[in-house]
């Protein structure tokens, strides 16, 4: 309805031209149309008449009246005032807010779906957590936030393809190999002194355990030969960590060190694709920085930058001119010792996300990678590619409360809560719910005894015991062997006179305009905020005025639009992974 108003005004605005009442050389502004905020203000609001007044010479009232004269007629449309300064208030006829009643029971799970995207390829990148030890509660945020967004926007039209990328190569994987063999020399009856900046989690005890149950013995060397002439670990702990890689790499051999450092890589990752199955979250692609390498696309990344002549040498390193872009200092692409760096593998997967012909890359990242944002724009800039094409959606952590009182949110060896342990305690379904309810970039306090009550106050509860009301209405209809028989063209919907039923009619029209407005920018709360009001509004309704009645008419007439509400619940929540339950 939104996209028809907008079009009568369009069409009056050439009317006016052709009229001779605008000039013949004005260029016409792109309409914009809003919800009006107060109801007794009409449906849809727009502020045409005070955009053109300048360049038209025109006081804005003035120009809004001749506007309106020129409007084309609609059955869709009941009236519209000039309000104010010059808004246009366009008010619906109940005949048209009745026919969203019918378009949601025709569409069904397809309703609220829009072509705004027209099939735009959208990459998303969201969690890529180190695969070094399971995801904690921030990763949560990070993963119910990037879902929903993906969702929302393919339910607005976009070609949305989601992917994780794997941090599976550097050094960070070699201290998790050693970290495993070490644990696994432990459990194998060859005690070492644990490194303090190895990584201590418990995980790592256990998936030593297992490789030690499917490999034996085979990488099993003495404490002695392992430890002799290593530098003390107290002087220098970094490079004590890496005097026991390379020792480790030295002892085992390179096949036998790769087989510790895969199975540690397989077993932690398994782990996390697990947690975000069991969230709900699934990805087209886990994308591999190993591969990175391997291919040589780190390369032809740094040959592309090369070629442009924004590299340089400096001190033995690799450099790109980063600052030439925009970014505070110039930044390092390979080190001295001959080793591409992080920032380097990330200049090449970006570059690799445009070589695959994405028109956006979405990168959810968490706010402390706020300073990394100016560097990856000034490389794609570097690289000739329209900086605008990346858009970072930063995700502050949440913190975690329990009777009133904030919780620690890691214990003593720097172990979080992990995702796996928030889901077992309020489900995925409250997990989710509360995760996106906020923009992503305001801190968030998580209330673990409110995701878990059953009261109004729990949103997630609210929404979803909406849906299973409706659906016990039903029920309870079936129980006293009667039925909604009528096909919703047939529905009296004339008789939906009742305050509660304007105001659930009005929400119901809105649904497409709020994925439409999600999507364009990238706020996936606006459904969470919108199911809540449909909700509380349902449950006003549900409490104000009976559903079965012996008025068979009226009866069908409310049975529809609570069917309609019911199917907006659902497609909904579903968009924020969140189930649609039955009964309660």
């Amino acid at each position: 309805m939104k996209r028809h108003v907008a079009s009568l005004l369009a069409q009056a605005l050439e009317a006016m031209r052709e009229a001779g009442e605008l000039p013949a050389d004005l260029e016409l502004p792109e309409v914009q149309v809003e919800r009006a905020r107060d109801r007794a203000h009409g449906d849809y609001a727009a502020n045409t008449a005070m955009v053109l007044a300048k360049a038209a010479r025109q006081k804005p009232r003035d120009l809004a009246e001749t506007i309106r004269s020129r409007l084309p007629a609609s059955p869709s449309i009941a009236g519209v005032e000039v309000a104010g300064p010059g808004f246009l208030n366009f008010t619906l006829t109940a005949a048209a807010r009745q026919e969203s009643v019918r378009e949601v029971l025709r569409q069904g799970a397809g309703y609220g779906r829009t072509d705004v995207g027209a099939g735009h390829r959208v990459h998303i990148e969201f969690v890529s957590a180190n695969p070094t030890g399971p995801l904690h509660v921030g990763h949560g945020r990070g993963a119910a936030f990037g879902d929903a967004l993906a969702s929302v926007l393919e339910a607005a039209g976009y070609d949305v393809h989601r992917e994780y990328y794997v941090n599976d190569a550097g050094r960070q994987m070699d201290i998790l190999a050693a970290s495993l063999w070490l644990r696994y020399l432990e459990a194998a009856g060859e005690p070492v002194p644990f490194p303090a900046k190895g990584y201590q989690g418990a995980y790592i005890v256990a998936h030593a355990g297992e490789l030690l149950e499917t490999d034996g013995r085979a990488h099993v060397r003495g404490a002695d030969e392992l430890t002799a002439g290593l530098p003390a670990e107290a002087d220098d702990p970094e490079g004590y960590l890496d005097a026991l890689v390379a020792r480790a790499r030295e002892l085992l051999g390179e096949t036998a060190y790769r087989r510790v450092l895969d199975f540690a890589l397989e077993a932690i990752l398994g782990d996390i694709r697990a947690d975000l199955d069991a969230f709900g979250v699934h990805y087209h692609r886990y994308f591999s920085e190993r591969e990175l390498v391997e291919q040589g696309r780190i390369e032809h990344a740094l040959a592309r930058l090369d070629a442009a002549g924004f590299t340089y040498h400096a001190d033995g390193a690799l450099w790109f001119q980063a600052s030439a872009f925009g970014d505070d200092k110039d930044r390092v692409l390979r080190r001295d010792n001959g080793l591409t760096t992080y920032f380097a593998a990330d200049v090449a997967y970006h570059l690799d996300k445009i070589e695959r012909g994405f028109d956006t890359l979405v990168n959810v990242w968490g706010a402390d990678h706020h300073g990394y944002v100016p560097r990856v724009q000034a490389a794609l800039k570097a690289l000739g590619v329209d900086a605008e094409r990346l858009d970072v959606r930063l995700v502050q952590f949440a913190i975690l409360y329990r009777g009133g009182e904030k919780l620690p949110m890691s214990t003593r060896s720097g172990e979080f809560v992990t995702l796996r342990e928030l889901r077992d305690e309020v489900g995925k379904d409250a997990a989710r719910f509360f995760y996106v309810m906020r923009r992503s970039e305001q801190h968030m306090d998580f209330d673990l005894d409110l995701a878990k009550s059953e009261s109004a106050d729990n949103p997630v509860y609210y929404c979803q015991y909406a849906h299973a009301r409706i659906c016990s209405v039903f029920r309870q209809l079936e129980e006293r062997g009667l039925a909604c028989r009528v096909a919703p063209e047939q529905a009296e919907l004339e008789r939906l006179e009742a305050e509660h039923e304007a105001i659930l009619l009005d929400l119901l029209g809105r649904y497409p305009e709020v994925i439409e407005s999600a999507a364009l920018s990238r706020e996936p709360h606006q459904v969470a905020q919108y199911l809540r009001e449909l909700a509380a509004a349902f449950h006003t309704y549900y409490n104000a005025v009976p559903f079965i009645i012996d008025d068979e008419a009226l009866r069908d007439a409310r049975l529809t639009l609570v069917k309609a509400t019911r199917q907006i619940l659902a497609n909904g929540l579903g968009l924020l992974g969140v189930d649609a339950p039955q009964s309660m």
